[in-house]
């Protein structure tokens, strides 16, 4: 009886911080829902499914499945080709229906993956390379940010600049300080009461309270009824299916399922870094599969395993499924059913909490491991942790996963590696980074 009574205060925390992680999924849904070609909206339902899905059966038991950039680019190129480039012998098939085939195809190869158990290929990725990664990835997050925030290449925030900057600034002080302050002054809520949910609520009662000039967010929701979600369903079913259409389709879903099986399994190492946790990766692969697969049912945009939640929900304490699931849930939520409260939230809160974010992906104990072994060469002493060579294959792969392509980043820096070793003396070789 006393363990059941301490798991009910387990599953409380662990629903807070999935309800927490699903305002960030939310908007990342919404904004890469866009960036696909396939509307906001078909985004937020996406990342709803993929993350339900996901954390409940996939191999990484702590998790933010979802939609992701790369996924999302990848969507608009077939989206744009589908709109443009079909050819002839394809004619009579809607552009939607076609995309929702590539997406279909794609969850089948993914299954594929799995059966042939294809996710042990991750493991020959060295630590070097997912440190870059995880680098690549902050970055990312934090150019991003910044782009929004400022207007650099697009519209900017609608509403008052700075009002905007000091939303964004006070939501990362906040997500930063408050947590502290908490385990300090109230140690036991510091399990229960998120830090980036107390920025959000914080920062939106306030905006709302001094009626702020700033951007909101902005959802309209489409489905007021089951029979509205049966013919959306209905509606993406394709009306046609031969073998041209799949022979033109299955390069695509290819793309999809390998861009997915890297970003997805290097997140996960990214999880099993921080918690000291072992995902089973096909397990993993093959929800994803299930998740893609009915996403292409809604008319949605396909997803993986994405850093940002991922990190956010095991940052925040998760410690059960229960947090995705619940992330899942409260995305279908607020989608559907509390869209108005939703548009009381500023934009430049999301932009706070993603740079937070970013300052929990970005791998920075390899840098400390590099700063060691110059001071040790400073001091004669032959002792290395991590040299010059091992800090070039780091830096390059962030650098090119932040500025030019992640899959091009892993796979030239994990083959470089391989063969550089291969080929090189003992003295010379790169050592792999292992974490203290």
């Amino acid at each position: 009886m006393h363990k059941i009574s301490k798991s009910f205060p387990e599953i409380g925390t662990n629903i807070l911080i999935g309800l927490a992680v699903s305002i960030v999924m939310l908007n990342l849904g919404a904004a890469l829902g866009i960036l696909s070609g396939r509307g906001a909206f078909a985004g937020m339902l996406s990342a709803a499914v993929i993350a339900f899905v996901t954390s409940l059966c996939g191999g990484t038991r702590i998790q933010g499945s979802g939609l992701t950039a790369p996924m999302s680019t990848i969507t608009a190129v077939i989206v744009a080709y589908s709109l443009e480039k079909l050819p002839a012998e394809v004619a009579g098939i809607s552009a939607d229906h076609f995309v929702n085939i590539v997406i279909f195809m794609s969850a089948i190869f993914l299954f594929l993956f799995s059966i042939f158990r294809l996710g042990r290929l991750i493991q020959y990725v060295p630590n070097l390379v997912v440190s870059g990664f995880m680098c690549g990835i902050a970055i990312i997050i934090w150019i991003l940010q910044v782009e929004i925030l400022f207007g650099v290449g697009r519209a900017p925030l609608e509403g008052d600049s700075m009002l905007n900057f000091l939303i964004a600034a006070i939501t990362l002080i906040l997500a930063f300080f408050v947590p502290v302050l908490i385990k300090k002054f109230f140690p036991r809520g510091a399990s229960f009461l998120p830090g980036t949910l107390i920025a959000l609520v914080v920062m939106s009662v306030l905006a709302g309270v001094f009626k702020l000039d700033v951007e909101y967010l902005l959802i309209t929701n489409t489905l007021n009824s089951f029979s509205d979600f049966v013919t959306l369903v209905s509606n993406q079913i394709p009306n046609r299916i031969s073998a041209d259409i799949l022979l033109l389709a299955a390069p695509f879903a290819l793309q999809l399922a390998a861009l997915c099986y890297i970003d997805t399994l290097l997140t996960s190492l990214i999880v099993d870094k921080i918690r000291s946790s072992k995902t089973r990766r096909n397990k993993e692969i093959a929800a994803q599969g299930l998740a893609n697969g009915l996403v292409a049912l809604i008319g949605g945009v396909p997803g993986a395993q994405s850093t940002v939640p991922s990190v956010l929900t095991v940052k925040e304490g998760a410690t059960m499924r229960v947090a995705g699931v619940a992330a899942g849930v409260f995305i279908l939520l607020n989608t559907i059913m509390f869209a108005n409260l939703m548009n009381y939230i500023p934009q430049a809160v999301f932009i706070g909490i993603l740079i937070k974010v970013g300052f929990d992906v970005f791998d920075v104990k390899p840098f400390g491991a590099y700063a060691r072994t110059l001071r040790r060469s400073y001091l004669n002493k032959k002792t290395k942790i991590l040299g010059h060579r091992e800090m070039g294959f780091l830096s390059g792969t962030a650098l090119i996963t932040a500025f030019i392509d992640l899959i091009l980043a892993v796979g030239a820096f994990t083959l470089s590696f391989i063969f550089y070793n291969r080929f090189f003396k003992k003295n010379k070789k790169i050592v792999d980074y292992v974490p203290r």
